[in-house]
Protein backbone atom coordinates (compact mmCIF):
# COMPACT_ATOMS: atom_id res chain seq x y z
CA UNK A 1 0.00 0.00 0.00
CA UNK A 2 1.33 3.54 -1.17
CA UNK A 3 1.00 6.23 1.63
CA UNK A 4 -0.80 9.36 0.46
CA UNK A 5 0.96 12.33 0.79
CA UNK A 6 -0.19 14.98 3.30
CA UNK A 7 1.22 18.27 1.63
CA UNK A 8 -0.04 18.15 -1.57
CA UNK A 9 -3.37 17.13 -3.24
CA UNK A 10 -3.87 14.30 -4.09
CA UNK A 11 -6.26 11.40 -5.14
CA UNK A 12 -6.27 7.72 -5.21
CA UNK A 13 -7.11 4.81 -7.60
CA UNK A 14 -6.86 0.84 -7.68
CA UNK A 15 -4.32 0.10 -10.20
CA UNK A 16 -5.05 -3.20 -12.45
CA UNK A 17 -2.74 -4.95 -10.16
CA UNK A 18 -4.14 -4.29 -7.50
CA UNK A 19 -1.65 -1.66 -5.96
CA UNK A 20 -3.11 1.91 -4.66
CA UNK A 21 -1.91 4.70 -7.09
CA UNK A 22 -1.74 8.33 -5.86
CA UNK A 23 -2.18 11.63 -8.41
CA UNK A 24 0.20 14.56 -7.08
CA UNK A 25 -0.11 18.04 -7.57
CA UNK A 26 3.16 19.46 -8.80
CA UNK A 27 1.96 22.88 -8.81
CA UNK A 28 0.91 23.80 -12.20
CA UNK A 29 -0.60 26.65 -12.12
CA UNK A 30 -3.94 26.95 -13.82
CA UNK A 31 -5.14 28.80 -16.68
CA UNK A 32 -8.03 31.12 -15.66
CA UNK A 33 -7.80 33.80 -18.37
CA UNK A 34 -10.24 35.15 -21.27
CA UNK A 35 -10.15 31.74 -23.65
CA UNK A 36 -9.84 33.75 -27.54
CA UNK A 37 -11.01 30.95 -29.60
CA UNK A 38 -10.68 30.21 -32.83
CA UNK A 39 -11.04 33.48 -34.43
CA UNK A 40 -8.22 34.70 -32.83
CA UNK A 41 -6.07 31.85 -33.58
CA UNK A 42 -6.82 32.07 -37.31
CA UNK A 43 -6.07 35.96 -36.80
CA UNK A 44 -2.74 34.97 -34.82
CA UNK A 45 -2.06 32.10 -37.87
CA UNK A 46 -2.48 34.97 -40.45
CA UNK A 47 -0.55 37.48 -39.02
CA UNK A 48 2.49 35.23 -38.06
CA UNK A 49 2.18 33.69 -41.92
CA UNK A 50 2.21 37.50 -43.65
CA UNK A 51 5.32 38.49 -41.62
CA UNK A 52 7.05 34.70 -42.44
CA UNK A 53 6.02 36.14 -46.09
CA UNK A 54 8.33 39.07 -45.65
CA UNK A 55 10.73 37.64 -42.84
CA UNK A 56 9.94 40.00 -40.50
CA UNK A 57 11.33 38.83 -36.94
CA UNK A 58 13.64 36.69 -38.57
CA UNK A 59 16.85 36.89 -39.50
CA UNK A 60 18.92 38.72 -42.62
CA UNK A 61 18.84 35.86 -44.59
CA UNK A 62 15.33 35.47 -44.61
CA UNK A 63 14.72 39.11 -45.32
CA UNK A 64 16.81 39.15 -48.66
CA UNK A 65 15.02 37.53 -51.47
CA UNK A 66 11.15 38.87 -50.43
CA UNK A 67 12.60 42.13 -50.40
CA UNK A 68 15.27 42.19 -53.11
CA UNK A 69 11.99 41.44 -54.78
CA UNK A 70 10.14 44.45 -53.61
CA UNK A 71 13.15 46.70 -54.02
CA UNK A 72 12.60 45.29 -57.80
CA UNK A 73 9.09 46.39 -57.93
CA UNK A 74 9.71 49.92 -56.23
CA UNK A 75 12.51 50.81 -58.40
CA UNK A 76 9.86 49.72 -61.39
CA UNK A 77 7.31 52.04 -60.20
CA UNK A 78 9.35 54.86 -59.62
CA UNK A 79 10.62 54.39 -63.10
CA UNK A 80 7.52 54.41 -64.75
CA UNK A 81 6.82 57.71 -62.41
CA UNK A 82 9.63 59.27 -63.74
CA UNK A 83 9.45 58.55 -67.34
CA UNK A 84 5.44 59.43 -67.22
CA UNK A 85 6.90 62.84 -66.02
CA UNK A 86 9.30 63.58 -69.77
CA UNK A 87 6.87 61.65 -72.30
CA UNK A 88 3.15 63.08 -73.19
CA UNK A 89 0.22 60.79 -71.88
CA UNK A 90 -1.13 59.79 -75.10
CA UNK A 91 2.28 58.33 -76.19
CA UNK A 92 2.77 56.88 -72.97
CA UNK A 93 2.21 52.90 -73.13
CA UNK A 94 2.83 51.19 -69.24
CA UNK A 95 -0.69 51.16 -68.05
CA UNK A 96 -1.31 49.27 -64.64
CA UNK A 97 -2.51 46.56 -65.88
CA UNK A 98 0.95 46.62 -67.84
CA UNK A 99 2.42 46.99 -64.42
CA UNK A 100 1.03 43.87 -63.38
CA UNK A 101 1.86 41.39 -66.29
CA UNK A 102 5.72 43.26 -66.81
CA UNK A 103 5.87 41.94 -62.52
CA UNK A 104 4.26 39.12 -63.63
CA UNK A 105 7.76 36.57 -63.49
CA UNK A 106 9.30 38.65 -60.71
CA UNK A 107 5.79 37.55 -58.83
CA UNK A 108 6.62 34.10 -59.74
CA UNK A 109 10.31 34.34 -57.93
CA UNK A 110 8.52 35.97 -54.67
CA UNK A 111 6.21 32.78 -55.09
CA UNK A 112 8.67 30.55 -55.10
CA UNK A 113 10.70 31.95 -51.78
CA UNK A 114 7.61 32.63 -49.98
CA UNK A 115 4.95 29.22 -50.81
CA UNK A 116 7.59 27.01 -49.25
CA UNK A 117 8.18 29.27 -46.58
CA UNK A 118 4.74 28.92 -45.29
CA UNK A 119 3.67 25.08 -45.93
CA UNK A 120 6.89 23.56 -46.50
CA UNK A 121 8.75 24.19 -42.83
CA UNK A 122 5.71 22.95 -41.18
CA UNK A 123 5.63 19.80 -43.04
CA UNK A 124 9.12 19.39 -42.60
CA UNK A 125 9.05 20.03 -38.63
CA UNK A 126 5.97 18.43 -37.95
CA UNK A 127 4.52 21.29 -36.13
CA UNK A 128 0.95 20.60 -38.14
CA UNK A 129 -0.74 17.71 -35.05
CA UNK A 130 0.30 21.24 -32.78
CA UNK A 131 -2.16 23.65 -35.29
CA UNK A 132 -5.01 20.81 -35.65
CA UNK A 133 -5.16 19.76 -31.59
CA UNK A 134 -7.28 22.90 -31.20
CA UNK A 135 -9.19 25.25 -31.90
CA UNK A 136 -8.00 25.05 -35.44
CA UNK A 137 -9.60 23.23 -38.02
CA UNK A 138 -7.60 21.60 -41.01
CA UNK A 139 -9.46 23.92 -43.42
CA UNK A 140 -8.55 27.12 -40.91
CA UNK A 141 -5.30 26.42 -41.49
CA UNK A 142 -4.79 25.94 -45.44
CA UNK A 143 -7.22 28.52 -45.95
CA UNK A 144 -5.15 30.93 -43.46
CA UNK A 145 -2.08 30.02 -45.24
CA UNK A 146 -4.09 30.84 -48.73
CA UNK A 147 -4.83 34.34 -47.39
CA UNK A 148 -1.90 35.09 -46.83
CA UNK A 149 -0.51 34.50 -49.38
CA UNK A 150 -2.69 36.20 -51.79
CA UNK A 151 -2.36 39.12 -49.53
CA UNK A 152 1.79 39.23 -49.74
CA UNK A 153 1.13 39.17 -53.75
CA UNK A 154 -2.16 41.89 -53.71
CA UNK A 155 0.69 44.07 -51.48
CA UNK A 156 3.33 43.48 -54.14
CA UNK A 157 1.51 44.67 -57.34
CA UNK A 158 -0.86 46.61 -55.30
CA UNK A 159 1.64 49.44 -53.50
CA UNK A 160 3.96 49.69 -56.21
CA UNK A 161 0.40 50.85 -58.70
CA UNK A 162 -0.60 53.46 -55.90
CA UNK A 163 2.77 54.61 -56.17
CA UNK A 164 2.57 55.22 -59.95
CA UNK A 165 -0.96 56.74 -58.73
CA UNK A 166 -0.13 58.75 -56.82
CA UNK A 167 3.26 60.82 -58.59
CA UNK A 168 1.01 60.58 -61.93
CA UNK A 169 -2.32 62.59 -59.85
CA UNK A 170 0.45 65.10 -58.71
CA UNK A 171 2.23 65.79 -61.75
CA UNK A 172 -0.77 66.07 -63.99
CA UNK A 173 -2.34 69.69 -64.72
CA UNK A 174 -6.27 68.81 -65.37
CA UNK A 175 -7.10 69.32 -61.43
CA UNK A 176 -9.65 66.52 -60.00
CA UNK A 177 -10.82 65.48 -63.54
CA UNK A 178 -7.39 64.44 -64.13
CA UNK A 179 -6.93 62.53 -60.73
CA UNK A 180 -10.32 61.22 -61.61
CA UNK A 181 -9.22 59.97 -64.77
CA UNK A 182 -6.37 58.36 -63.71
CA UNK A 183 -7.93 56.68 -60.55
CA UNK A 184 -10.22 54.89 -63.63
CA UNK A 185 -7.47 53.85 -65.24
CA UNK A 186 -6.03 52.56 -61.86
CA UNK A 187 -8.89 49.86 -60.99
CA UNK A 188 -7.93 47.40 -63.77
CA UNK A 189 -4.16 47.66 -62.73
CA UNK A 190 -5.75 46.34 -59.12
CA UNK A 191 -7.97 44.06 -60.49
CA UNK A 192 -5.52 42.48 -62.90
CA UNK A 193 -2.87 42.27 -59.40
CA UNK A 194 -5.84 40.88 -57.62
CA UNK A 195 -6.60 38.24 -60.32
CA UNK A 196 -3.09 37.34 -60.20
CA UNK A 197 -3.05 36.77 -56.72
CA UNK A 198 -5.79 34.40 -56.36
CA UNK A 199 -4.49 32.44 -59.47
CA UNK A 200 -0.37 32.32 -58.51
CA UNK A 201 -1.41 31.92 -54.74
CA UNK A 202 -3.40 28.91 -54.90
CA UNK A 203 -1.30 27.12 -57.58
CA UNK A 204 1.68 27.99 -55.99
CA UNK A 205 0.45 26.96 -52.66
CA UNK A 206 -0.55 23.63 -53.70
CA UNK A 207 2.42 22.72 -55.03
CA UNK A 208 4.36 23.81 -52.27
CA UNK A 209 2.32 21.51 -49.79
CA UNK A 210 2.85 18.56 -51.54
CA UNK A 211 6.71 18.42 -49.95
CA UNK A 212 8.21 19.45 -46.69
CA UNK A 213 11.80 20.51 -48.57
CA UNK A 214 11.39 23.94 -49.58
CA UNK A 215 14.42 23.62 -52.48
CA UNK A 216 12.11 21.02 -54.06
CA UNK A 217 9.10 22.85 -53.24
CA UNK A 218 10.38 26.02 -54.67
CA UNK A 219 11.75 24.10 -57.97
CA UNK A 220 8.37 22.59 -58.24
CA UNK A 221 6.90 26.08 -57.97
CA UNK A 222 9.15 27.66 -60.80
CA UNK A 223 8.53 24.66 -62.94
CA UNK A 224 4.94 24.80 -63.15
CA UNK A 225 5.06 28.33 -64.82
CA UNK A 226 8.46 27.70 -67.06
CA UNK A 227 7.65 24.41 -68.32
CA UNK A 228 4.55 25.87 -69.64
CA UNK A 229 5.51 29.06 -71.18
CA UNK A 230 6.91 27.16 -73.79
CA UNK A 231 4.07 24.98 -74.42
CA UNK A 232 1.91 28.13 -75.08
CA UNK A 233 4.40 29.41 -77.59
CA UNK A 234 4.76 26.16 -79.78
CA UNK A 235 0.97 25.94 -79.52
CA UNK A 236 0.44 29.62 -81.00
CA UNK A 237 3.09 28.60 -83.39
CA UNK A 238 1.79 25.99 -85.48
CA UNK A 239 -2.32 26.53 -84.90
CA UNK A 240 -4.50 28.65 -86.58
CA UNK A 241 -6.57 31.38 -85.49
CA UNK A 242 -8.88 29.79 -83.37
CA UNK A 243 -6.10 27.47 -81.61
CA UNK A 244 -3.73 30.95 -81.32
CA UNK A 245 -6.82 32.78 -79.42
CA UNK A 246 -7.43 29.47 -76.87
CA UNK A 247 -3.43 28.91 -76.69
CA UNK A 248 -2.94 31.50 -74.22
CA UNK A 249 -4.93 29.36 -71.48
CA UNK A 250 -2.21 26.64 -71.33
CA UNK A 251 0.17 28.89 -68.85
CA UNK A 252 -1.90 30.39 -65.84
CA UNK A 253 -0.02 33.65 -66.32
CA UNK A 254 -0.90 34.36 -69.98
CA UNK A 255 -4.40 33.05 -68.86
CA UNK A 256 -4.72 36.08 -66.41
CA UNK A 257 -4.04 38.13 -69.29
CA UNK A 258 -7.18 36.63 -71.27
CA UNK A 259 -9.28 37.43 -68.69
CA UNK A 260 -8.52 40.85 -68.25
CA UNK A 261 -8.78 41.17 -72.18
CA UNK A 262 -12.39 39.92 -71.38
CA UNK A 263 -13.26 42.37 -68.84
CA UNK A 264 -11.36 45.52 -70.16
CA UNK A 265 -10.53 45.06 -73.82
CA UNK A 266 -6.96 44.71 -75.33
CA UNK A 267 -4.78 47.04 -73.50
CA UNK A 268 -3.02 50.47 -74.88
CA UNK A 269 -1.29 49.83 -78.12
CA UNK A 270 -2.08 45.77 -77.91
CA UNK A 271 -3.56 43.55 -80.63
CA UNK A 272 -6.54 41.51 -79.43
CA UNK A 273 -5.11 37.92 -77.97
CA UNK A 274 -8.34 36.11 -77.61
CA UNK A 275 -10.97 37.14 -79.94
CA UNK A 276 -14.45 36.43 -78.57
CA UNK A 277 -12.95 33.25 -75.96
CA UNK A 278 -12.29 35.97 -73.12
CA UNK A 279 -15.51 34.00 -70.88
CA UNK A 280 -13.70 30.75 -71.90
CA UNK A 281 -10.55 32.62 -70.15
CA UNK A 282 -13.27 33.52 -67.16
CA UNK A 283 -14.82 30.01 -66.55
CA UNK A 284 -10.77 28.40 -66.93
CA UNK A 285 -9.43 30.68 -64.62
CA UNK A 286 -12.10 30.51 -61.73
CA UNK A 287 -12.21 26.52 -62.81
CA UNK A 288 -8.59 26.52 -61.61
CA UNK A 289 -8.73 28.76 -58.76
CA UNK A 290 -11.60 26.28 -57.33
CA UNK A 291 -9.18 23.06 -58.18
CA UNK A 292 -6.12 24.42 -56.39
CA UNK A 293 -8.16 25.01 -53.16
CA UNK A 294 -10.02 21.87 -53.24
CA UNK A 295 -7.10 20.22 -53.70
CA UNK A 296 -5.63 22.41 -51.15
CA UNK A 297 -8.22 21.18 -48.62
CA UNK A 298 -7.60 18.00 -49.39
CA UNK A 299 -4.16 17.95 -49.21
CA UNK A 300 -4.23 18.89 -45.67
CA UNK A 301 -7.12 16.45 -44.75
CA UNK A 302 -4.70 13.89 -45.50
CA UNK A 303 -1.77 15.73 -43.21
CA UNK A 304 -0.77 13.14 -40.32
CA UNK A 305 -1.32 14.37 -37.15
Amino acid sequence: MVQQPTDVASANGVAGNGTTSVIHDIGYQRYEGARLGRSFALWSLYVHSMRSAFGIGRGAKAKIFPWLIIAIATAYALIVVAVRTLVPVEEFTITYRAYAVGMSYPVMMFLAIIAPELVSRDLRDKVLPLYFSRPLKRSDYALTKLAAMISAVLLLLGVPQLVIFAGAAFSQDKGWSGAWTEFKDLVPGLVAAGVYALVLSGLSLLVASLTGRRAFAAAGVVAVFLITTPVVGIIYAIGDQTVQELAWLGNPMTAVTGVMEWFYGPDVGNQPLVGDFGPVYGLATLTLVATCVALLLARYRKVAS
